[in-house]
């Protein structure tokens, strides 16, 4: 009987543990918002981010246009690896998405510029990068771990 508790108390404890790593600092599981960028009428607004080799890179990026919904400007986008080879490349886009990981290490730049149409108005584009950890799948891990997690605690009695 001790030898039980003793298990479920080691159980309880490092379920905290774990409970207080996941929500209490930042640092372990990010959490990431987009960005949001004003696109000039003429000329082009870039990002970069220093990433180092073979990391994971996720984007989606929308063009937000609240007064005109219906029909928003076009944009462009070219996102480079620090030795200036394309890693994503789209023309006259609402919206889109890139993800690739990285071959080299250094900085990687996304530009974005607006359509040849547009001239004249500038546009508000919504940029969500993620990057290595951030990019994981965590809802898909979270229902994996909660299967998981049921066919373990079937195999103790104490449940």
């Amino acid at each position: 009987m001790a030898g039980s508790l003793n298990s479920r108390a080691q159980v309880a404890v490092l379920s905290v543990m774990i409970l207080l790593c996941l929500t209490g600092n930042n640092n372990i599981v990010p959490v990431t918002e987009a960005i949001w960028l004003n696109i000039p009428s003429s000329g082009t607004k870039c990002v970069s981010e220093e990433i180092q080799n073979n990391v994971v890179v996720l984007a989606d990026y929308y063009v937000v246009d609240e007064a005109q919904p219906e029909n928003p400007s076009t944009i462009s986008v070219r996102v480079t690896t620090p030795f200036g080879n394309n890693a994503h490349y789209n023309e006259n886009v609402t919206h889109g998405q890139f993800a690739f990981t990285t071959a080299e290490a250094g900085n990687y730049l996304a530009c974005f510029w607006l359509g040849n149409q547009q001239q004249g108005t500038s546009t508000t584009l919504s940029l969500d990068w993620r990057i290595g950890i951030a990019a994981k799948d965590w809802d898909s891990v979270a229902k994996k771990d909660k299967i998981e997690a049921r066919s373990l605690n079937s195999q103790f009695p104490w449940n």
